[in-house]
């Protein structure tokens, strides 16, 4: 269950990040012998992201693994904002929002499992995805009714566009 959140908060996010493996997906990769990765993406949270983008909210993508498939979807959707094998979270965040010129308060992550913990606390406003553990859930301003890479990411940015047209 969500904590109540202030739509004041909403509004003024002018950054979003998500973390990816469990958020834009449902945590499974698929591996091949030959040792290719692939990754199942959700097409609705596709148009989301593209509708959060021509609103005038910028989207990142902050995670702690590299992927092929990751870099390729993320051009394709518009994201300019990738940083992929990061091992301190919080440091790409605050890159991202020095280059922006953004204040923490206008900022928002989304995560789903204990190493998003300290992005979680350092963001302005914490979603969780329906399948976060309990410790991520338990610690964010908004849980989602979706699972991550079933909508989840959709879900957040349906929320955000209609606070931005309020």
């Amino acid at each position: 269950m969500s904590k109540q959140i202030d739509s004041n908060m909403l509004k003024a996010i002018r950054l979003i990040a998500f973390d990816v493996d469990g958020v834009f997906t449902d945590g499974r990769f698929y591996l091949s012998d030959d040792g290719v990765e692939s990754k199942a993406f959700h097409t609705q949270d596709g148009f989301g992201i593209r509708r959060l983008i021509e609103s005038g909210i910028d989207v990142a993508v902050i995670s702690g693994r590299k992927s092929n498939a990751v870099v390729r979807r993320m051009q394709e959707l518009g994201v300019q904002h990738v940083e992929l094998g990061c091992s301190d979270k919080v440091a790409a965040f605050d890159l991202i929002l020095e280059r922006l010129g953004l204040d923490l308060s206008q900022t928002a992550y989304t995560g789903d499992d204990v190493p998003d913990l300290p992005l979680l606390m350092h963001a302005g406003v914490s979603f969780a995805v329906a399948n976060a553990v309990a410790e991520v859930r338990d610690a964010c301003d908004y849980v989602t009714i979706a699972h991550g890479g079933s909508g989840a990411v959709r879900e957040i940015c349906d929320l955000l566009c209609a606070e931005s047209k309020q």
